[in-house]
């Protein structure tokens, strides 16, 4: 890991102090990120509600630049030049480099249709199943730890032979007492709205984090 990588995780404990029992946590977290990125895997983000927006949130950090710019190098601008030509400038000027990662919370067409047809708390399994490799990482999200669907996309990931890390309140739920995740960083709040609070800053540090890591 990078100095300036793990500066982030230092910075985050010394703006959100609160936080410092998390940091062995925090800190594999990042490396199973780190790990999953060098390995040409993927970041799989799930949740509800809140935590389905934070999913979102964090493929928007991980999927274009966030405080880097991330710019393309020699060898995108000669496949660019090979390929499209006419578009290659355009590429190269506006195009950045990514953390592949998507969500599972947006296939409403799939996911309605699954729920209706099977069984509603499958439906982040199911994405798992058809989407999920050995060398990517889920991050679930859930404030109580007790969330059913993304128990279950835990589960699934596990068999499939992925990296798993959780997002969830002080308690951790049925993730922590049941281990159902690698990692389980539990913030140090027990309502709703504070958990997600402490969320935000947390994966906003595990973007920094990566992106220091590969673009730094």
């Amino acid at each position: 890991m990078k100095a300036s990588t793990h500066n982030a995780i230092t910075t985050l404990i010394s703006r959100s102090p609160v936080l410092a029992p998390c940091e062995p946590d925090l800190t594999a977290a990042v490396e199973a990120l780190i790990a999953t990125y060098e390995h040409h895997g993927k970041l799989i983000a799930c949740g509800n509600g809140g935590s389905a927006a934070d999913a979102e949130h964090i493929v928007g950090e991980l999927m274009k630049g966030f405080l880097l710019p991330r710019k393309l190098g020699a060898d995108w601008q000669a496949k660019f030049e090979a390929a499209c030509p006419a578009s290659a400038d355009y590429f190269l000027k506006n195009l950045q480099g990514t953390l592949p990662a998507i969500s599972l919370v947006n296939a409403v067409a799939l996911g309605t249709a699954f729920a209706n047809d099977q069984a509603p708390d499958l439906v982040f399994a199911q994405q798992v199943l058809g989407m999920g490799n050995e060398n990517d990482t889920l991050l679930a999200i859930s404030t109580s730890g007790n969330s059913t669907n993304v128990l279950y996309a835990l589960d699934m990931a596990r068999a499939k032979g992925m990296r798993t890390i959780a997002l969830t309140g002080r308690s951790g739920g049925k993730i922590a007492s049941e281990h159902r995740a690698d990692i389980t960083i539990r913030v140090p709040e027990d309502e709703t709205y504070k958990i997600q609070e402490l969320h935000l800053p947390v994966y906003h540090m595990l973007c920094i984090a990566v992106e220091q890591e590969f673009f730094g």
